[in-house]
């Protein structure tokens, strides 16, 4: 039975595998979400009661954290919502419907802390399966003014964007350090490196996909 709770400070490490057995050569040759992960942890933004893992047994198979990020309203208002990911699951227990498991703990946890949205840059053919629709149908544009077919938002409640367009901004965390994440990769069984795979051709076209908004 999969259950979902809190990470607990003595699994970070744990964690930090299952994520990145998750994401190896997966979006990118190698992988430096877990890097991200261990650096989040002690982000001003970063939110505790977000920090969950889902668990089979005694073993962690999943992971997801999220931070706060805002909206920065064309009417010059700025919204709080939430930044969710990175979120993987251990490849032999994918497809199983834990992710999905995990993405409505953390709307749960995320509308009982007050936020009115998640949103995140994902493949759409998974996260529309999971309530998120692209951040365009709400007027949402990514940092650099663009709509990007990757941004992906959810409303926590009816209504909870109702009126609101704008610029979505994310914590610079997530702009992460290739040289130290590759450092903090040391610290793990090395592993091979492959380049071209088709999903990182996948992810490379959905990440160029961008349009003005005019």
């Amino acid at each position: 039975m999969i259950i979902i709770r809190n990470e607990k400070p003595d699994e970070h490490r744990e964690t930090e595998n299952v994520i990145r057995e998750a994401f190896w050569n997966h979006y990118t040759p190698g992988c430096d979400d877990h890097y991200l992960i261990h650096i989040m942890r002690d982000c001003p933004t970063f939110i505790p009661e977000l920090d969950l893992v889902a668990v089979d047994g005694t073993r962690i198979v999943g992971s997801v954290m999220s931070l706060k990020s805002y909206i920065k309203g064309d009417n010059e208002s700025v919204f709080d919502v939430v930044s969710l990911g990175p979120i993987g699951v251990l490849p032999d227990f994918q497809r199983q419907g834990i992710g999905g498991k995990m993405i409505a703990r953390s709307k749960e946890i995320a509308m009982q802390l007050g936020y009115r949205a998640i949103l995140l840059c994902g493949d759409p053919d998974y996260y529309t399966r999971q309530g998120f629709v692209a951040a365009q149908v709400y007027g949402i544009r990514n940092n650099e003014n663009m709509y990007a077919d990757a941004l992906h938002v959810c409303e926590l409640y009816e209504g909870a964007l109702y009126g609101i367009s704008g610029q979505y901004y994310e914590d610079e965390i997530y702009d992460v350090d290739a040289v130290e994440a590759e450092q903090f990769d040391k610290l793990f069984p090395p592993r091979e490196i492959i380049k071209g795979t088709p999903t990182q051709r996948k992810y490379e076209r959905m990440v160029r996909s961008v349009k003005a908004p005019y």
